[in-house]
């Protein structure tokens, strides 16, 4: 897979591929889960899209991915303009005109750091491809919780079917990259120390950078800490996606027999 792009074409997808592709001139992506048979599961706010931020950022979302002219609809998914949460759909209704990109995982730190654009890869590693099918399939009848650009998106319940890693501090952003290369921006560039590094705009320029790179791989799902393989069993029957902790801490239902018979 080349550094710069992970295009792929449709013949080389495999079930349990993580995919995405971009929205709006590449400000975002949607991903999903390729499940076979040209059908794509993901995570939504409604009409495939993801809305409902309570931002600014809405009125761009909603214009990124148009809708079908009124009156007609996809001959395969039928109408999924009124559906939202955890949703099945063909591959063309899932790229709404994009192109077809494959995220990567278990990269390297080097090559990580050469996609500069978060959302694209991860140095976690991904479970097999049953395991990866199973949960998608079990959320898509289950559900995922509420949507949340930071903390719950699409890219968040990929990332969670390919590794089953459940990010288990509230108060840190979750498990998209997307959403860590944005916060990593945003404090390279508004961090005050940034003025008392260098004079010039170039070392201004490197410095920012440097951080904004750090702030990407701490980020990331396979280096952090907050993070602990939870089934996805155990994640939809006992606990909301919003208090992780809770659900982490919890004994399983093995450990509350076993108690109950001492």
């Amino acid at each position: 897979m080349a550094v710069l792009s992970n295009r792929i074409e449709r013949d080389q997808l495999k079930p349990g591929d993580h995919i995405y592709s971009w929205r709006f001139c590449y400000l975002y992506a949607h991903h999903g889960i390729y499940i076979g048979e040209g059908k794509v599961i993901h995570f939504t706010r409604g009409a495939g899209r993801e809305i409902g931020t309570g931002t600014v950022l809405d009125r761009i979302i909603f214009s990124s991915s148009p809708s079908p002219p009124v009156g007609t609809q996809c001959q395969i998914c039928g109408d999924q303009s009124r559906l939202d949460g955890v949703i099945c759909s063909c591959i063309d209704c899932f790229l709404s005109g994009g192109d077809l990109y494959l995220f990567e995982y278990g990269v390297s730190p080097a090559f990580y750091l050469a996609k500069a654009r978060g959302g694209t890869c991860t140095l976690a590693t991904s479970d097999p491809p049953e395991d990866v099918l199973h949960r998608a399939s079990f959320l898509l009848q289950n559900g995922f919780g509420g949507y949340n650009l930071f903390k719950n998106n699409c890219e968040d319940f990929a990332v969670y079917c390919k590794t089953g890693l459940l990010v288990v501090t509230a108060i840190s952003v979750g498990r998209s990259g997307q959403a860590a290369a944005f916060l990593a921006a945003t404090n390279a560039v508004m961090s005050s120390p940034l003025r008392f590094l260098t004079t010039s705009f170039s070392g201004l320029a490197a410095v920012s950078y440097s951080m904004y790179c750090v702030g990407r791989l701490v980020s990331d799902i396979g280096v952090r800490r907050d993070v602990a393989k939870l089934p996805v069993e155990r994640l939809v029957d006992q606990y909301d996606l919003h208090d992780p902790q809770a659900a982490v801490d919890s004994p399983t239902p093995s450990c509350i027999a076993a108690a109950k018979n001492d």
